[in-house]
């Protein structure tokens, strides 16, 4: 039996200091929210300016998982974090973050040799993706870690309202990253995003530290308070007691399939809104800005519903409905309306509020407090398979299905490159202003016909003619231009439009495919979203059997008291 006694002069008590450590803490992983998705935006921006595909930008996303399922790093942070304590490894996390970052930064400023591969991927992509791969790293542990820390200061409080703040406040920064990647990249340059990450990243780090002193002070309140016995202390052998527990599998598969409908969604989700719904790329990261937006004020609200009515249970199985509608009108390929999207998203965020509100809080239920690093730590691994797995499948089914697009816009970005540099050269532009003039030129043209052009794509056209008559026609214009040499704004103006109506009449008289069609990628969306409505009825009956308390208020202390002092059911 576990022997605890806890009096009312523990820090956690003092209602200001708990929420001051809950800012802290929530902070330390706003950054790791932005970065997350501060490539998602600039896709078309990847492809038609440093060549990469949708393959290439799924292998991309997918490597977040990589070192956390296959090097099982998820499940040893969980048990670094039950031996170790938050303090070590919330600190040394939050700095692997910013390890992964920089050398994601390094990659995307870096020119590769033309061709150049490592393991079968072409070398920017493969070294932005063991970036990628080690800020997830750093990115799973702060997050077990910042789950733990909540129920420490929390435990019979307002945990499920805390829980819902805490993912409010790092949703932001998904929420920032959607908004202003595409346009920070179309103004400056592909790689000012992740710039930006990085910085935020060591605020983190910042305010980590600031977090780890309140929580040592926690500890020094409660040193003389709380008495433990043997038993208290987390044991390899206790993996046991979570690993065959049918309550427990059935959150964490509800969780890898209920996320895995979104944040693959949220990566692909601004150039779904650019080829489908013909929004202005500028604008396009505003519409799934929208989710993460309406998380920011519901998650919280419904915890406080669940902390004070509870109906855990009945939450996660409405919030997987609400998935299931909203992948299937997205689905439908005669809806193309932007503000049917936006309408979609909207209650894709009511949905994506409903669920992790109820969800995180309902794992101390099922697990005992001294086995909930590892036992979240589970639940991550399991998410971070599905995190690997559906961008993966994703980007190979968007090239497969759409197998021209990619290298049309590749050879669109060549044929600008081509013609500048025949015709820019007395205007003395220094490398990165003629890459910038370049990416632009593209941008331009590629998004003017994804966006109003109306005819039905052509195939098996001839790609290199309509490269070399993009080049000739530009070469051409711009010759023709009289523009005194020093004045570089005056060119690059001229230049970008000259870009952007040559690549549309070329486009147009050739039927030029540059749009892709999301079909078949959304169709996976809505499957994943009915699998996750089945094991959220199946968890919702275990609970009745088992009589785990997700239905009752997290408030109700009598549940709580019963529920620490329990050891989950076999």
């Amino acid at each position: 039996m576990i022997m605890e006694t806890t009096i009312q002069k523990s820090l956690r008590e003092n209602k200001g200091t708990r929420w001051l450590a809950l800012i802290l803490a929530s902070l330390s992983i706003f950054g790791a929210y932005f970065f997350n998705y501060a490539l998602s935006p600039v896709k078309p921006l990847l492809e038609s300016v440093l060549g990469w595909n949708s393959s290439d930008f799924g292998t991309y996303t997918s490597a977040y998982g990589w070192l956390n399922v296959f090097a099982f790093m998820l499940i040893i942070s969980g048990i670094i974090l039950d031996k170790l304590g938050i303090r070590k490894t919330g600190l040394g996390a939050t700095i692997v973050m910013f390890i992964g970052t920089a050398i994601n930064y390094w990659a995307v400023v870096s020119h590769f040799p033309e061709g150049s591969k490592i393991f079968g991927l072409k070398a920017q992509v493969f070294w932005s993706a063991v970036g990628f791969a080690l800020f997830g790293v750093g990115t799973e542990a702060i997050g077990i870690t910042i789950s733990k820390a909540v129920v420490k200061w929390f435990k019979g409080k307002e945990m499920a309202l805390a829980m819902g703040m805490q993912m409010a406040i790092a949703r932001l920064g998904t929420l920032l990253a959607l908004a202003i990647s595409l346009p920070l990249a179309r103004d400056f340059n592909v790689q000012a995003p992740i710039l930006l990450a990085l910085i935020l990243m060591l605020l983190g780090i910042i305010s980590f530290i600031y977090y780890s002193v309140l929580d040592k002070r926690l500890d020094a309140s409660e040193k003389d308070l709380i008495i433990k016995s043997p038993e208290d202390e987390f044991r390899i052998k206790d993996i046991k007691y979570i690993i065959t527990n049918r309550g427990f599998w059935y959150i964490a598969l509800l969780c890898v399939l209920f996320y895995s409908a979104v944040f693959p969604f949220l990566f692909y989700a601004t150039d779904l809104m650019i080829n489908k719904y013909h929004v202005e790329p500028g604008l396009a990261g505003l519409i799934p800005s929208l989710l993460p937006f309406g998380t920011i004020i519901l998650t919280p609200l419904f915890g406080g519903i669940y902390d004070y009515k509870g109906k855990g249970a009945t939450i996660m199985v409405i919030g997987s409905l609400i998935l299931i509608l909203v992948h299937g009108v997205l689905m439908l390929p005669f809806l193309k309306a932007w503000w049917i999207a936006a309408a979609m998203v909207i209650i894709l965020g009511i949905g994506f509020s409903l669920v992790p509100s109820a969800m995180w809080p309902s794992v101390p239920k099922i697990i005992p407090e001294k086995q909930l690093g590892t036992a979240y730590a589970v639940i991550f691994w399991i998410q971070n398979i599905g995190l690997l797995a559906v961008p993966l499948l994703l980007g190979y089914v968007l090239d497969k299905t759409n197998p021209d697009v990619a290298p049309n816009k590749y050879a669109i970005k060549t044929a600008i490159e081509t013609a500048y540099k025949k015709t820019l050269a007395s205007y003395n532009f220094n490398k990165k202003e003629f890459n910038t003039l370049i990416e632009k030129g593209t941008a331009a043209g590629i998004d003017f016909v994804v966006k109003y052009a109306t005819y039905e794509a052509a195939s098996n056209v001839n790609i290199e003619q309509i490269k070399n008559e993009i080049a000739s026609n530009l070469i051409n214009k711009l010759q023709q231009v009289n523009i005194p040499a020093n004045d570089k704004k005056a060119i690059e103006k001229l230049a970008i439009q000259i870009a952007k109506d040559t690549i549309y009449q070329v486009a147009t008289k050739y039927k030029l495919n540059l749009r892709y069609d999301y079909f078949y990628d959304m169709l996976i969306f809505f499957t994943l979203s009915l699998l996750s409505l089945i094991f959220a009825l199946l968890l919702k009956r275990e609970d009745r059997i088992k009589g785990y308390g997700l239905e009752l208020p997290n408030k109700d202390f009598k549940m709580q008291a019963q529920k620490e002092n329990k050891q989950p059911e076999a």
